[in-house]
């Protein structure tokens, strides 16, 4: 199953409680939750402008928690989506949801309105972290929740977030091998951005929470996305989607419209770096990688580039026989 979304935002009804970074309708750029008729609207016009072209896209609830909604209000959007999967149509509904929301009645509905992809808000797998910023869920409850979505045909999906209120390099770090021995398929990863009307940003003007610089947090993230690559567990989001509304209410922490590309970018740096360890200043080289990475290899503004050349004359050249995030560096040949 593909990652391609047509998204529906149900923005902050279901939680039984508000977390300290939350302020959904700035993260969505939505302010009511849809009715049954305009998702059936989303859904025609999705249809009708990518006809034949939905066989690996989900129609997908995300911003709240699906199923702590109202139960005749989850019902209504299921039901609103059923017309529009299946032939011509999407090949599936994936939903978001909180840990503490998924019991055996639950699954037993989501996978009678083919509900074929659910992404567990885990964010942290400290249950300090958890306590202190108000999730309202532990850890245990996330283990529950994964193994009883992996008896199902459905797919897991997981959420986690970096540099959380009280939350060190090591317990982001932690929670990511936690993640990772659950199996899911797919993960986000979300850097802890503060926004207007939240408790973080409360705590951030009293001093008590200091955000990571995006440096750091780039670093951290390009380890975290090589860390669940490796064991065949697909990132589908690094980072925030781009908002007029989530640059409005922005007031401090690492957000970057191009954010992966930043952490991809890292990756292929440094992996070029330690191969330069091994050849001596000065000497022209050819750095090759997938035709895929050129722009990453080069980074933002050519910045790798521009670094990697004060110690070798670099050209970077396609390879296509050359994986994720290879990198295969030779001597120039003389012309």
């Amino acid at each position: 199953m593909g990652h391609a979304n047509v998204s529906v935002f149900v923005p902050h009804i279901g939680c039984p409680n508000q977390c300290s970074f939350c302020n959904q309708r700035s993260i969505s750029g939505q302010q009511q939750a849809p009715t049954p008729e305009e998702v059936q609207e989303i859904c025609r016009q999705a249809v009708s402008l990518r006809k034949g072209q939905l066989d690996d896209t989900q129609l997908a609830f995300f911003g709240g928690s699906f199923t702590a909604i109202r139960r005749d209000y989850m019902l209504s959007l299921l039901q609103a989506v059923q017309p529009f999967l299946g032939e011509g149509g999407f090949a599936g509904i994936r939903i978001s949801t909180r840990p503490d929301a998924i019991n055996e009645e639950i699954l037993d509905i989501l996978q009678q309105y083919q509900v074929t992809a659910i992404e567990l808000g885990v964010q942290s797998m400290n249950d300090r972290v958890l306590r202190l910023n108000k999730r309202g869920h532990t850890a245990e409850d996330v283990v529950k929740a994964a193994a009883l979505i992996r008896q199902t045909d459905i797919e897991l999906g997981v959420q986690m977030m970096t540099g959380l209120y009280q939350s060190s390099l090591q317990d982001d770090r932690e929670t990511a091998e936690k993640l990772a021995a659950l199996h899911p398929v797919t993960v986000r990863i979300y850097p802890t951005i503060t926004i207007e009307g939240t408790e973080l940003a409360e705590l951030y003007r009293q001093g008590l929470y200091q955000p990571m610089e995006l440096a750091q947090s780039v670093e951290l993230c390009a380890e975290l996305l090589l860390f669940f690559e490796e064991r065949g567990i697909r990132v589908i989001r690094l980072g925030l989607h781009d908002q007029p509304s989530l640059e409005q209410d922005f007031v401090a922490g690492p957000y970057h419209p191009a954010f992966r590309e930043l952490c991809e970018g890292r990756i292929y740096l440094k992996r070029a770096l330690q191969q330069l360890k091994d050849v001596k200043p000065q000497v022209p080289l050819d750095l090759f990688v997938h035709p895929k990475a050129l722009s990453k290899m080069a980074g933002q503004h050519r910045c790798n580039l521009m670094q990697l050349q004060q110690r070798n004359p670099v050209k970077i050249r396609p390879d296509d026989s050359l994986p994720l995030f290879c990198v295969r560096i030779k001597p120039q040949e003389k012309r």
